[in-house]
């Protein structure tokens, strides 16, 4: 069975790498993610380069371009900055697609309500974030992850901080949701 950790965050101001679950726990089920439009896989990441799942999704879904970064103190210039614009709140005009080659990280994204929900990554998840979807990344306590960026075409790097309810990609969002977000 497909599986994925994903909860409602807590309000604590502590370090964005904790994971800030609430006490209780409120779980988020991957089928709460795809009525927002976050879609998730379970891969084997170690067959990455020749995986045939990997290649039939990326045939489907039209992800024509990819590339690898790795985010990590010792690889990423500026890596306090990045990290730093990793999390703030923003959208894209294109979905957003990431799989964890290896280490942990979480994305966050807001439901209907505007909540935050905490979606843990490690090795071998791959999730599309819908165009529009308010959302932010950053790492877990272990400061690691090494993950494949798709796009279809060429890839586009822009991100647009909240608020950014002005974009037509963020009102198609909106209207596809059952019940809107507020």
């Amino acid at each position: 069975m497909v599986s994925i950790e994903a909860w409602f965050m807590d309000d604590s101001d502590e370090e964005q790498r904790m994971p800030h679950k609430r006490n209780p726990n409120e779980p988020v089920s991957l089928e709460e993610l795809e009525k927002l439009g976050v879609f998730y896989w379970k891969l084997d990441a170690d067959i990455y380069e020749t995986d045939p799942v990997l290649e039939k999704i990326r045939k489907d879904r039209g992800y024509s371009y990819s590339d690898i970064i790795t985010i990590h103190k010792d690889t990423l210039p500026n890596y306090e900055d990045k990290l730093k614009m990793f999390f703030e709140v923003h959208l894209h005009l294109d979905d957003e697609i990431r799989y964890i080659l290896d280490g942990r990280a979480y994305f966050d994204v807001r439901d209907r309500e505007d909540r935050w929900i905490r979606i843990s990554m490690s090795k071998g998840d791959l999730i599309t974030l819908p165009a529009g979807i308010y959302h932010r990344f950053t790492l877990t306590e272990t400061n690691y992850t090494k993950a494949m960026r798709l796009f279809v075409g060429e890839p586009v790097w822009k991100a647009y901080n909240r608020p950014a309810d002005e974009f037509e990609i963020r009102q198609k969002y909106i209207e596809g949701l059952s019940g809107g977000i507020e």
